[in-house]
Parts: C-alpha cells; structure tokens; sequence
C-alpha cells in the first residue's frame, strides 16, 4: 500500500480537538480540589528553554545508574544524581552513603522500596520478608505486595488514618523478617503513622529483621520545609528508604518523583551486571525517563528553601482557616496534625463533581466524605466559591 500523506483539513480538525481537550483541562485545573496537585507550575520557563534548545527533538534515555555513570549515549544521569543528591540530606541521608534515582511516579518509588526491602532481607536472613502496612495507607502497596508475590498483613488503622500499634503486633510473626510500610499522610484522612510507637513494637523482637520503608508521596514534599521536619529525618526515626512524589508537591506536569535508600541497602541487590550498559544496574525500569530528572533539577534550582517554607506555611495556614470555615458553618470536619487535607462530610453530587472531591466511606465519623487537598494553587479566595455552593447546598437539604 501506498502511503498516505494527511490533509490539511485533517489537520486542522486534528488540532481543534487538541485545543478542545486543552481549553476542558483548564477549567478543570481551576476547580481540582480533591487531589494533592499544584497547579502553579514553574515549568513554563523550563518549555521555552526546552524548545529552543534542540534537545526535544532528541532521543534521551536514563538507561543506567546515576551513581555509576559509563558510556556516551544520551543521557540526564548527571542531573538525575543532582537531584537525589538535593533531596537525600532533607531526609537525614548522609551523601557518602546514599543512592537513588528518579521514578516514575509514587507507585515507581513505593515498588523500589518494596523490592529493594524484600531483597535486602532475604540477603540477610535467606527468608522472605512479611509485608506490613495500614488498611489506610496508599492502595499501591497492597497491589505491589501482589504483584511481587509477598505475603501481606493488613494492619487496622485509627479513625485518623494511622496504624494502630496494638494491631501490628497482633499481626507480627517475629520469626519471619519484616518490611514495614510507614504512611507519611494517608490517601484521605492524611494520618501520619507514628514511628516512635510502631518502632516500639518492632523493638520488642530484636532478632527479627526490620526493614522500614516510608511512603510519603505528599507530605515528602513539604515536611522538611515545616516545623514537622524531624519525622522524616532517618538520624531521629530511622527508616532505609523513602518515595517522595514529584508531581504533587513541587508541581510537575506529569507523575515523578524520588526513590531515595543507602548504599548498603543498595549494594545488597540483585548485582545484575549488564554488559552493555557496562555496570549493575539494582532499578527495577530499564529506561528511564530523562526529562523527568531536568524538570525537577530546574524546579528545585528554581526555588529557594525560603520559597518552600512560605509555600509550606501558607498550605498549612489555609488548611487551618478552611477547618475553620467548616466548624462556623456547622458541617462535621477533621484536620489531622501536619496535614493539608481537610475531611468532611460529603455533599451532593454536583459538588463533588464540580470540584472532583475524592469520596471515602467511615462508619465512625457518620458514613460518606470527602475532602479537600489544600495545595499552593488552593487559595481562600479560590475556595469561597465552593464554600458557598456548600453553605448553600447544606441549607437546601435543612429546608
């Protein structure tokens, strides 16, 4: 068959959609309330650079370890370990003993912890370990323990959303090693796991082997940048790695973010050395993407400590005013400590569609919610709207 070349026409009706598609996002960007992303991008000075530099018109692949660097093929390693080597300190690595990489996303990074956990303590032990992790922690460690054929304990969990201590060691089996799963805000209620009383527990077995991995998609982001710092900081609760998302917090346009862990733990892997890549290569994704590493090296060169900690104020400060808000209206609300995401009873549907609020279901606090992620984009004023859907629709259904 003959090729065929596209009409004019074709491509006019071709960008038209795009278009439509575009101009939908925008206004669905104005209204995202129900899910942790910024949507005051920094990116837009990163696409002219990019655009006029040639290189997106270029193949670049991080096939490859970026603390190991061999061969000449294109590559971002060189700002991929730029990265790591920025955020490892915020969580109290020691940059002569730290390794990671940029992931694909928090799953990417909750995947790694898992793998590099289970390995690490079957190098140990010659065991596989018991994966442990609240019913309230993200769903992806309970999907990645499936797909990596792990035995899992699904702890209970508070009405905060955090582990319940009693129950982990209800659940322990102290003969077999341990990967705990530590939740650093919870998907809904944003709970945060209490290592100094779930690391109680674990001490009471001081011959089962322990490996702690934290999941802290979007607390990750802003904590070190809060007076809450020194929960996540390994010298005060100790942990062996940590994922930390990208496109929450700090803004990015697509999913990313940073799997972080030490060279110990790293250099007991799997060593697959690979030929032609020229060294061992521990990551579990063989491509890797390349511009993923530049947005974030350009966010982070882009923004100052101080501009992190009054992003970080103002998320949290806003938060309070919003629980405030509810209180004053009479509408049942929660806050938990060190989180941005105000809980709820759930209103009607069109609100909830409107503003694409995240449903949840709890018993204990009277049935159906929803709740609201306040992040930098989510101001007062861009939530007096819904509030007064809300003060409204709440009347309507009194009436």
């Amino acid at each position: 068959m003959g090729s065929r070349s596209v009409t004019e026409d074709e491509f006019a009706m071709a960008e038209a959609c795009l278009d439509q598609f575009a101009g939908d996002m925008i206004v669905r960007k104005s209204r995202d309330l129900g899910y942790p992303t910024n949507q005051k991008s920094k990116l837009i000075s990163f696409y002219k650079w990019l655009s006029g530099s040639g290189i997106n018109l270029a193949m670049v692949n991080n096939a490859g370890d970026p603390f190991n660097i061999h061969g000449s093929h294109p590559n971002s390693l060189v700002f991929e370990r730029e990265v790591i080597e920025y955020f490892g300190p915020l969580y109290g690595f020691d940059l002569n003993d730290l390794w990671g990489i940029v992931t694909f996303s928090g799953t990417d990074g909750n995947n790694h912890g898992i793998y590099f956990g289970e390995k690490y303590l079957e190098s140990k032990t010659q065991m596989k370990p018991i994966v442990y992790v609240s019913d309230s922690a993200h769903y992806s460690t309970r999907r990645l323990a499936d797909l990596q054929n792990l035995d899992l304990r699904l702890i209970p969990s508070d009405v905060h959303g955090c582990m319940i201590p009693e129950e982990l060691e209800k659940a322990l089996e102290p003969e077999k090693p341990a990967l705990v799963v530590f939740a650093m805000g919870t998907t809904f209620k944003g709970g945060v796991d209490d290592q100094d009383r779930l690391n109680a527990v674990l001490d009471k077995y001081p011959s089962m082997a322990v490996y702690r991995h934290i999941d802290a998609a979007l607390f990750g982001g802003y904590i070190p940048h809060s007076e809450f710092r020194d929960v996540l900081d390994r010298n005060i609760h100790p942990f062996d790695s940590i994922a930390i998302s990208g496109h929450k917090y700090f803004g990015m346009d697509e999913p990313a973010g940073v799997f972080l862990t030490t060279m110990e733990i790293k250099n007991n892997q799997n060593p697959f050395s690979v030929s032609y890549l020229n060294g061992s290569m521990p990551m579990i994704n063989c491509s890797r993407s390349a511009l993923s590493p530049l947005k974030l090296w350009w966010i982070i060169k882009h923004t100052s400590e101080e501009s992190f900690a009054e992003q970080t104020k103002t998320m949290l400060e806003t938060a309070k005013w919003l629980k405030s808000e509810f209180d004053r209206l009479g509408v049942p609300a929660w806050l938990e400590p060190m989180s941005n995401t105000v809980y709820f009873k759930r209103p009607g549907q069109e609100i909830c569609e409107k503003y694409d609020l995240a449903p949840d279901y709890d018993e204990r606090l009277g049935g159906g919610l929803s709740h609201i992620v306040v992040m930098q984009h989510v101001s007062r004023d861009h939530l007096a709207p819904f509030l007064e859907e809300f003060r409204m629709s709440t009347n309507s259904a009194i009436e």
